[in-house]
Parts: C-alpha cells; sequence; structure tokens
C-alpha cells in the first residue's frame, strides 16, 4: 500500500482508523492492478488515471465513494453529486460487508465513466465501459 495512504489511515481516531485499514486492504485485494495515491488530501485508486474508489473522513463517519457507482445498481449505495458518483458511509468496521465491498469492486472495473477527462469535455461524462 502507498505510505502516505496509511499515514493517513493512522492519522484517523481509533474506530476510523479500523474502518480506513479495513477499506485499503480490501480495495487493494479487490483492485491489484490500480494505482493508488492521496488526491485531494483523500485515499484514491486508479484504472488507467481514471478515479474508481475512494474513502474520506466526514465529521462523523468514512464515506466510501465509487465514481461510476450509480451504474451499478446496488441499493446499498447513494448517490452522490451531479454526475455518477455513488456513496457509503460506515461508523463503525462492523458495518463494512466485505462481500458486498468486493462486488462494487467488481463493478467498479467494468462499469466506468471517464472522469479522467471531464474538464477536457466541459463536465460531460462519456461511458468508457
Amino acid at each position: 500500500m502507498n505510505k502516505d495512504i496509511q499515514t493517513y489511515n493512522e492519522s484517523q481516531s481509533n474506530g476510523d482508523r479500523d474502518i480506513c485499514t479495513i477499506l485499503s486492504e480490501e480495495i487493494t485485494r479487490g483492485l491489484p492492478e490500480a494505482e493508488n495515491k492521496i488526491w485531494h488530501a483523500h485515499p484514491v485508486w486508479f484504472l488507467d488515471g481514471n478515479p474508481i474508489v475512494g474513502y474520506s473522513k466526514l465529521k462523523n463517519c468514512i464515506r466510501l465513494l465509487f465514481w461510476s457507482g450509480q451504474s451499478f445498481d446496488e441499493e446499498h449505495l447513494q448517490k452522490e453529486g451531479k454526475f455518477k458518483a455513488a456513496e457509503i458511509r460506515y461508523t463503525s468496521p462492523e458495518q463494512i460487508d466485505k462481500k458486498d465491498l468486493s462486488r462494487w469492486l467488481n463493478k467498479s472495473r467494468e462499469i466506468q465513466w471517464d472522469y479522467k477527462n471531464i474538464v477536457k469535455r466541459k463536465g460531460v461524462l462519456e461511458r468508457l465501459k
């Protein structure tokens, strides 16, 4: 795992640190080919330069975000923002369902919108996969 992500995880409070550690391990296991780094101050995994999944600390939870998640057709993922992102929020490590997470990671590889070129296309998203 990227050392900056490890530092990010370790900087969290106890419960949040556990959530972040589980998420980073499962994401790395589920997307071993993905580049991972701190992007806009949060851990994010990329495939071919396109952001796929990441997590961030919010006031009272850890938010797991899939950039193309609205296209996954998954009831536990909630719409986030005006594009195609979807999220789930965790307040304890026990809430993480690794089976769901694995399925979402597989879908994130197969279903992608082109966020890498969204600025070049003036805010228009195109489906890659």
